[in-house]
């Protein structure tokens, strides 16, 4: 899909297929820019008449939430939980006639986020810290309003990320931890973490992600530049390893591939050299498997116009 054409209007039934991502194209399209993935490139349509409007002020979130218990940011069907039913809901009861949401990176189900942005239009001439407070009292605890911009009415989110970056939390051992449920895969093996390292260094720089994505992801235009690509132990989680990626665009599943394929090669299931030989060849058998969602988390979206009159001003 799409990532241009807005989301259904505030208080107003999620329609199959129609989303941040565009018009009806099929299963493929609609799930691209989930579980750290960017949509499938289209043509941009002209802005809708409704974010044109002269007295319409475009209003920019910046939002955090737990995802474990929705269905992704956008589902495809009219009775899941998602993210965007529950922020249109609130957006609806502060000003009912304000425009459809969009929003600049889909998320998963059990995908988490810290720093998602998402706009729409509304000619309330309400300020930043108005529209904070307000939703604030309407978002049920899961989902948060970190800051809030103003933009112009007719402002794409998706076309102005310039870069996104993504943190995938591994606990490692036998022993569960109910304060990580939900937040981090745990994976029972023991892992090599230098060999981990040196795999993700690969990733590093330009290059073709083709073999990088899941099997519904069927678009052309597969390079991406990949500038940040680390292992760390966590600061007092010792069983915890982060993995953080930053990157110009993401493919289906391509944060998701790329954890699994560490982590095989981690522990031992997969040669190391893995990520080279599917940059060369293409090929999804060179990888490793595909990590479960529960450990991801969208950590921040750069934006090329970050807005204006913003609250709180020390973000």
């Amino acid at each position: 899909m799409d990532p241009n054409t807005p989301l259904p209007e505030p208080g107003a039934p999620e329609r199959a297929a129609l989303a941040d991502d565009g018009a009806p194209v099929g299963a493929a399209d609609a799930d691209a820019e989930r579980a750290g993935a960017d949509a499938p490139e289209r043509a941009d349509a002209d802005p809708p008449e409704r974010f044109q409007h002269p007295d319409r002020v475009g209003v920019l979130l910046t939002l955090a939430y737990d995802g474990a218990s929705y269905s992704g940011f956008v589902a495809q069907n009219n009775t899941a939980r998602t993210i965007a039913s529950d922020l249109s809901r609130a957006i609806a009861v502060m000003d009912p006639r304000a425009s459809a949401l969009r929003v600049a990176s889909r998320t998963d189900a059990g995908v988490h986020a810290r720093g998602q942005v998402a706009c729409f239009a509304s000619m309330l001439r309400i300020q930043s810290r108005g529209w904070l407070l307000g939703l604030s009292g309407h978002l049920p605890p899961q989902i948060a309003v970190q800051r809030v911009a103003r933009v112009a009415p007719n402002f794409n989110p998706s076309k102005a990320a310039v870069a996104k970056t993504y943190r995938y939390l591994i606990l490692r051992g036998t022993v569960r931890d109910p304060f990580l449920d939900g937040r981090a895969w745990r994976v029972h093996e023991r892992l090599d973490l230098e060999a981990m390292q040196r795999e993700a260094e690969s990733l590093l720089g330009t290059h073709d992600f083709a073999a990088f994505r899941g099997r519904n992801d069927h678009r052309t235009t597969t390079v991406r530049t990949i500038s940040v690509a680390a292992l760390r132990e966590v600061p007092g989680e010792p069983r915890c390893i982060a993995f953080e990626i930053r990157g110009d665009r993401f493919l289906y599943h391509m944060v998701r591939i790329i954890v699994g394929t560490l982590v095989d090669v981690g522990r031992g299931n997969c040669a190391p050299g893995a990520i080279a030989r599917a940059q060369a060849s293409g090929e999804r058998t060179d990888l490793g498997m595909t990590a479960p969602p529960d450990g991801l988390c969208l950590e921040r979206i750069e934006l090329a116009d970050s807005g204006h009159d913003e609250w709180p001003n020390h973000w």
